[in-house]
């Protein structure tokens, strides 16, 4: 660990003789290095890939595990392990233990670092106890906790250095984000907007913790870092109070809009992308308007936090269609575009220097709540979605059940993050095949207690079984290439590999290996629990490795996760994925595979 850190250290030291001196430039080199795995998903541009390909199409039936290591936690393992020379980083739900694990002794405790939060902090998570990782930076392991205290550890010993909080969790702010490091800072969104908590992007001094700039998803301009003249929205500026004059009066302070998903960052344009999520409160008659800008594409310049361009996908939004989903940077030809899979079930190509959307098509058939995205400029519903009045949630200013609407709220895709692989060009989607009926109900805002004002019910599209299917796309057509069938929600990250590999997990627990270009299945492992984490790969003295987190839970698993029953519980989810129990039970175990030594 000490010739490592010496090595990045060393390293450091010579990019700034030549002139940088951003933690992303050391970043940026190790994460060239497919032997380790250094950011939440592997790179700046949300890939999730490895040229690793000693583990490939041909071998990878004789994969095996060969260590494991109990996190002690019994939640929703999302998110994945960093591996950064010869330490692999995990965290863990609620209390949100940091272990840092050494590669040369199966997984031998180094550092194990636990915070002490006050437990009230669980009751006002949405969707399980859930984190999705630490980021590692300048020499510092990053944690944000699910009380919104950002940490940060010394990689060696895991020793405080610095904590800040970035919120306050009696009025319903949560953490469940990885961190990112950017450039001298480490930034943070926030989770809350079933609580009427307003959503941000903060970046913190990479150093200090000091606070630089906090960018919220509605507000005054001020609020939002929005210049009503240079920040434009499908090619024109924005005007004044575009954060503001889509809400009916001051509802903007308590819209939702967090922002707890993934976050992208191009060095070339200097711009941060992520997304915002849903407004508050779900029932759409008390809110509205555009309530913008929420459910939004974000690009941000990185070093002042001032928006460049938005793009709002589900304007007023009735569904709960979250748009945090991460962004993944990618080139067609000349262009550079970023493509997002939305969980209103839309794959979006979107052109990341104007924000112009390029291409806007379903990536599940079943969708069916609107038509299609309207992307003739020439039109004046130019970028909205075209919605399907049935299937519209406020209806004649009435609270009815609206039924079949698919996708449910979960989305099509919700947090767990897709992979995109350089040698096929193709997308891999980890996809919710659901379908709900949908009732709101006029609910009171009070700081800290549950803002949500809509009764759930989920349940596989109308003549179907499987609840979830695995999907390569290609997003330069808006196609799908291939779909497999799984019979839950795909809840776990994917990860695409030199080896013509696509790995991903399974809500029953399965670990699996498909063909990278046509999906077939090549390798299944059962682990003790439900999939929900991000799979990951690094190589080690020669020898390459698959690790993933089990721990069933999440928004899909919230049912067996905190021991919920009614079928409307969890928002409606405990019903649709009741039989899950019947498949897998709770636990919080790391599973790394590789091949036999004869191999």
């Amino acid at each position: 660990m000490r010739k490592f850190l010496l090595m990045s250290c060393v390293g450091a030291a010579a990019l700034l003789a030549n002139g940088a001196a951003f933690a992303n430039d050391e970043l940026i080199q190790l994460s060239k290095d497919p032997k380790q795995w250094v950011m939440p998903t592997g790179d700046y541009s949300n890939h999730r890939f490895s040229k690793l390909d000693l583990i490939n199409s041909d071998n990878v039936k004789r994969l095996v595990p060969v260590w494991t290591f109990s996190t002690g936690i019994l939640r929703g393992h999302e998110g994945g392990p960093l591996v950064i020379g010869s330490v692999m980083y995990i965290s863990t739900p609620f209390p949100n233990i940091v272990y840092a694990l050494d590669l040369n002794h199966d997984g031998k405790i180094i550092w194990k670092y636990e915070p002490k939060q006050d437990p009230n902090v669980i009751p006002v998570m949405c969707c399980d106890t859930v984190t999705r990782g630490v980021a590692y930076g300048d020499g510092k392991i990053f944690l944000y906790q699910a009380d919104t205290t950002l940490v940060a550890l010394k990689a060696e010993t895991g020793a405080v250095v610095w904590s800040v909080k970035n919120g306050d969790a009696s009025k319903g702010e949560t953490g469940t984000s990885a961190p990112q490091v950017i450039k001298e800072k480490v930034l943070v969104g926030n989770s809350g907007g079933e609580f009427g908590v307003r959503g941000a992007l903060t970046a913190y001094d990479l150093k200090t913790g000091k606070k630089v700039w906090r960018g919220y998803s509605m507000g005054p301009d001020s609020d939002t870092l929005i210049d009503p003249v240079r920040t434009t929205s499908l090619g024109k500026p924005v005007g004044p109070d575009s954060g503001t004059n889509t809400w009916k009066g001051d509802q903007w302070k308590i819209g939702g809009g967090t922002t707890w998903g993934w976050y992208a960052f191009d060095p070339d344009l200097n711009l941060i992308y992520y997304g915002s999520g849903n407004p508050s409160t779900w029932n759409p008659k008390q809110r509205p308007g555009d309530n913008r800008w929420s459910m939004t594409v974000w690009a941000r310049d990185a070093d002042t936090g001032v928006a460049k361009w938005v793009y709002q996908m589900t304007p007023h939004d009735e569904w709960d269609y979250d748009g945090i989903n991460e962004m993944i940077l990618t080139n067609q030809e000349m262009r550079k575009v970023l493509v997002h899979f939305d969980r209103n079930g839309f794959g979006y190509t979107i052109d990341r220097e104007t924000g112009e959307p390029l291409v806007a098509e379903k990536f599940d058939p079943a969708v069916n709540w609107a038509t299609k995205v309207d992307l003739d400029k020439n039109s004046k519903t130019y970028g909205r979605p075209l919605v399907v009045k049935k299937y519209s949630t406020e209806q004649n200013g009435e609270d009815v059940n609206s039924q079949g609407i698919c996708p449910a709220a979960l989305g099509t895709k919700d947090e767990q993050p897709a992979a995109y692989s350089p040698e096929t060009r193709l997308y891999y989607i980890p996809t919710n095949h659901v379908c709900m009926d949908y009732e709101p109900f006029h609910v009171s805002y009070t700081a800290g207690q549950p803002y949500v004002g809509a009764t759930l019910s989920m349940y596989p599209p109308p003549g179907e079984s499987n609840m979830g299917n695995f999907t390569a796309w290609d997003a330069k057509t808006g196609k799908i290439v291939w779909q497999k069938k799984e019979l839950f929600s795909v809840w776990s990250g994917a990860l695409a590999t030199a080896g013509n590999l696509v790995f991903y997990g399974t809500l029953e627990g399965y670990l699996k290996a498909v063909d990278a270009r046509t999906g077939d299945e090549l390798y299944s492992f059962k682990t003790p629990s439900g999939i929900i984490g991000n799979v990951t790969t690094y190589e080690h003295n020669g020898k390459q490795y698959v690790a993933v987190l089990s721990g069933v839970g999440g928004w899909a698993g919230i049912g067996l996760a905190a021991g919920l029953t009614k079928p409307t519980e969890g928002l409606g989810a405990v019903g649709g994925y009741a039989a899950l129990s019947n498949y897998t039970a709770l636990g919080g175990v790391l599973t790394v595979f590789a091949l036999p030594p004869a191999f």
